[in-house]
């Protein structure tokens, strides 16, 4: 039995378990595309449109640290004419079953390996590499680029559709691109400080010129816990900095957040941005352009005089 009569057989008798992930109609004879989190789940189904079937794992605003999945998505996995990975470490739920598809040659795209990946510079994880590397719409490009290059060699996907879809949605990146690079250039350049849940923003700070001063989980994960030392630390360096406003997560509790600003006494707001997960349609955030635009004017307004 070949890949794709095992992939149409698993459909068949798996459809109502894992309809969750975007199973489409039982017996479809489309290659399945399986996508590990929403926001890469977001941009592989533009490129690919109706060309195959496009399965993302990870549920609307869910931890992509913490995101498990079932037995039955598992085998999809598997199964699967390609799947499109996040990698440097962000999946940490998922990576059994990552390494089971990959120990039976199910192709897969890991973006973190087609960019240059950027180390922490700060927290537990300093040194080791960031896997927020979407925070970047230019590094998207080049993650289209391989997602292009890499569809050509699925049966069954027509390569000029695929081909004209990514020439699109790279124009689209490239006009987010642009449109960020204006409004965090009118933010003066003394008060492009960020301090977050977790270190989410290196690749943002790189692009666009602004300082991390810091979050309050001191680490890339959200599994870590900050301690007493950490938040002293942190509350010294927004003080010096004479931060103005912190943002907290939407994939996780702002508690810590709000600890942060009122247990220590500081004079800062708290705003919410959309970071690890895209959201439900109609919360704000439910596709990667759409939550990118609405971080940029959040974190444009928050630090603007």
């Amino acid at each position: 039995m070949n890949r794709r009569h095992r992939r149409v057989a698993l459909v068949l008798s798996a459809a109502t378990v894992i309809g969750a992930s975007g199973c489409a109609a039982a017996g479809t004879d489309r290659p399945v595309v399986v996508v590990t989190t929403t926001i890469l789940g977001d941009v592989v189904s533009h490129v690919v449109g109706d060309e195959a079937e496009v399965r993302v794992l990870m549920q609307p605003d869910a931890d992509p640290h913490s995101f498990e999945i079932s037995a039955q998505d598992g085998a999809l996995m598997r199964h699967a004419d390609l799947i499109v990975t996040n990698g440097l470490g962000l999946e940490e739920g998922l990576q059994q079953h990552i390494d089971s598809a990959r120990a039976e040659n199910v192709p897969l795209l890991v973006a973190g390996e087609v960019i240059e990946p950027l180390p922490y510079r700060q927290g537990d994880s300093a040194g080791t590499p960031d896997p927020h590397f979407w925070t970047d719409p230019a590094l998207m490009i080049d993650v289209v680029d391989a997602l292009d290059e890499r569809l050509l060699d699925i049966d069954g996907i027509d390569s000029d559709t695929v081909g004209t879809s990514a020439s699109a949605y790279r124009a689209e990146l490239t006009e987010l691109d642009a449109t960020m690079t204006e409004a965090f250039g009118a933010i003066p350049s003394d008060r492009r400080n960020l301090v977050t849940n977790h270190h989410v923003f290196g690749y943002l700070a790189a692009r666009y010129d602004f300082r991390i001063i810091g979050a309050v989980i001191p680490g890339g994960t959200t599994l870590a816990s900050p301690s007493a030392s950490d938040l002293r630390d942190l509350v010294a360096a927004i003080e010096e900095a004479g931060v103005s406003t912190v943002f907290a997560e939407s994939s996780q509790p702002d508690r810590l957040m709000q600890v942060l600003a009122n247990g220590a006494d500081l004079d800062v707001d708290v705003v919410e941005l959309f970071t690890e997960s895209l959201t439900n349609p109609g919360e704000g955030a439910d596709t990667y352009l759409t939550m990118m635009r609405t971080n940029t004017e959040r974190i444009s307004s928050g630090l603007s005089p």
